[in-house]
């Protein structure tokens, strides 16, 4: 199965999770568990914005960072920035919070509310350099999207 028609078949399945719930932790709980099991990316989880920093949400993997700060690391530019940011090898992100010496790639994927207002980001770690690329930018958008509407 290619990686275009995993995420296919990964969307189909959070959309059909999703539809009807309105509790926003347990949504992200099983989407970060959706994604890990189907994609077995290392890290899968979610950093929400609690109005003083980016606080760790549901996640699948390793113990994690627990605050990171606005404009710090991959999570807070791309929740600063308001972009998904593809970082293929995170020693070479100035600033790279290294919550895992086991991550060598990351994407973020920020999550907006109705108003278009950032509310937190989707983070996925991978074990392999140069990981992700413009087909998990693109199907994570969208899930992210969906997300953006609980």
């Amino acid at each position: 199965m290619t990686k275009e028609e995993r995420y296919e078949q990964l969307t189909a399945q959070i959309k059909s999770l999703i539809e009807g719930e309105t509790d926003a932790v347990s949504v992200m709980a099983n989407v970060a568990a959706a994604i890990q099991q189907e994609m077995g990316f290392f890290w899968t989880g979610f950093y929400l914005d609690k109005g003083d920093c980016l606080h760790l949400g549901p996640f699948q993997g390793p113990v994690a960072c627990m605050r990171i700060a606005y404009g710090r690391g991959v999570c807070g530019a791309a929740f600063e920035q308001r972009q998904t940011i593809i970082v293929p090898d995170v020693e070479q992100f100035p600033g790279h919070i290294a919550c895992s010496s086991l991550s060598q790639s990351e994407i973020v994927v920020p999550i907006f509310n109705d108003d278009g207002e950032p509310r937190g980001v989707l983070d996925i770690d991978s074990r392999e350099l140069s990981t992700f690329d413009t087909t998990d930018k693109h199907y994570l958008e969208q899930i992210c999207t969906l997300l953006g509407r609980i």
